[in-house]
C-alpha cells in the first residue's frame, strides 16, 4: 500500500494499475493509497450455472435498468450509500469521482441505472467481465452437433442495496464480444429486454395475434403489422405516464378523446383547479379498463389500458357517427 495525494488519477495509471491488480481508495482525509488484495478472488464463468427459478424472477422483475446515463450521480450515491459493519466514511472522494469520470469518458467505466418497481430512480456500480468459451456438444453426438464458441458476459454488483437485490447478470451470446464496447452493447441489449416481454404480451394477449384465422401468410402479416402499431400505443401511453406524467395531453390523445374523457370520468371537485396532464388523462383511460386509481395503488399498467383504451376508441367512434348521422323528424 503506498499513499499519494492527487487531484485527478491520469486515466493511464488507473488502467495499468488494474490491469496488474492494483486499485485506489481514499481515507476519511482525502488521502489516496493503492491496494492489491492477496489473494485475489477470481470468479470462473466456464463452469457457472443460473437456476431456472432465478430466471423466472429476473423476467418478472419491475427493475428498469440504464446503462451510463448518470455515471457521476452513481457515483456520489456510492459515496453517500450507508453500509452495515462499517464506522462511516468512504473510499469515494471527490478525487475519486472524477479520476473515474475521466475513465468513463474514455470509454472504460461503466454505470447501472435501476428504476423500482415504484417508479423511484436507483443507480448501482458493476464490475464487468466477458470471456470468450468454446462448448463441445454432448458425448456420442459430436457428428450431429457442431461446437460452439459463445461469449459469457458477467455484471455483478459487489454491495447489495438495502432496498432490492444486487445486480447479477450472467449473460451468454454468439454474438462477437472482443472489446468492452462490445460488452456494454450486449448489455444494454438485455436491458430492454424486459420492454420486449411486455410488448409482446400487449400483442398476443391484448391483441390476440395467435387467434387469428387468416388463411393466407400476406394477410396475416398485414394484420400483425396492425397489431404492432396498436401494441406501441398501449405499451408507450402506459410507459409515458410513468416518465412524462406533467406532459401536455395531447401528446397522446386527440382532443376528442379529452372531451369524452372528462364526460366519461368527471374529476373530483378538488381536481378541478388543477392543470390538465397527461397522467390524469391516461389515469382516466386506465379506469375506463377497470383501474381502480387508488392513493397507494401503483401506476396503472398494460391491461387496464388496453381494456380502457378498446372502450374509449368505441365510444370515440360512436361520437363521430353520432355527429355525422342524418336528422330524423
Amino acid at each position: 500500500m503506498r499513499g499519494a495525494r492527487a487531484a485527478v488519477i491520469p486515466s493511464d495509471l488507473l488502467l495499468a494499475a488494474y490491469s496488474s491488480g492494483w486499485f485506489p481508495m481514499a481515507d476519511e482525509a482525502g488521502t489516496i493509497s493503492w491496494y492489491s488484495p492477496d489473494p485475489r478472488g477470481v470468479l470462473p464463468l466456464e463452469t457457472f450455472h443460473v437456476p431456472s427459478r432465478l430466471q423466472r424472477t429476473m423476467r418478472r422483475s419491475a427493475l428498469q435498468v440504464r446503462v451510463d446515463t448518470m455515471f457521476a450521480d452513481v457515483m456520489r450515491a456510492c459515496a453517500e450509500a450507508e453500509r452495515q459493519g462499517e464506522d462511516g466514511g468512504t473510499w469515494i472522494s471527490d478525487e475519486i469521482i472524477a479520476s473515474y469520470t475521466a475513465l468513463h469518458t474514455r470509454g472504460y467505466a461503466h454505470s447501472v441505472e435501476v428504476r423500482d418497481g415504484k417508479g423511484r430512480i436507483g443507480s448501482a456500480s458493476v464490475e464487468l467481465r466477458y470471456r470468450r468459451v468454446h462448448v463441445l456438444p454432448p458425448i456420442g453426438k459430436q457428428k450431429r452437433y457442431p461446437a460452439l464458441t459463445l461469449t459469457v458476459i458477467h455484471a455483478r454488483e459487489r454491495t447489495a442495496p438495502p432496498d432490492r437485490p444486487a445486480i447479477d447478470w450472467k449473460l451468454i451470446t454468439d454474438l462477437p464480444v472482443l472489446t468492452c464496447e462490445a460488452a456494454i452493447e450486449k448489455l444494454h441489449w438485455y436491458a430492454l429486454r424486459w420492454k420486449i416481454e411486455v410488448f409482446h404480451k400487449v400483442l398476443k394477449s391484448g391483441c390476440r395475434a395467435e387467434e387469428a384465422r387468416l388463411r393466407t401468410a400476406e394477410r396475416l402479416v398485414k394484420l400483425i403489422a396492425l397489431f404492432c402499431i396498436l401494441s406501441w400505443r398501449v405499451f408507450w401511453m402506459t410507459m409515458i405516464n410513468r416518465s412524462a406524467p406533467h406532459a401536455v395531453p395531447g401528446l397522446a390523445l386527440t382532443e376528442t378523446e379529452l372531451v369524452l374523457l372528462d364526460r366519461l370520468v368527471p374529476d373530483k371537485p378538488q381536481a378541478r383547479t388543477s392543470a390538465r396532464t397527461l397522467s390524469s388523462y391516461l389515469i382516466k383511460v386506465a379506469r375506463l379498463g377497470g383501474y381502480l386509481a387508488r392513493s397507494r395503488d401503483p401506476p396503472p399498467g398494460n391491461i387496464v389500458m388496453w381494456r380502457g383504451l378498446s372502450r374509449l376508441t368505441d365510444i370515440t367512434l360512436g361520437a363521430k357517427l353520432a355527429r355525422t348521422a342524418p336528422i330524423c323528424g
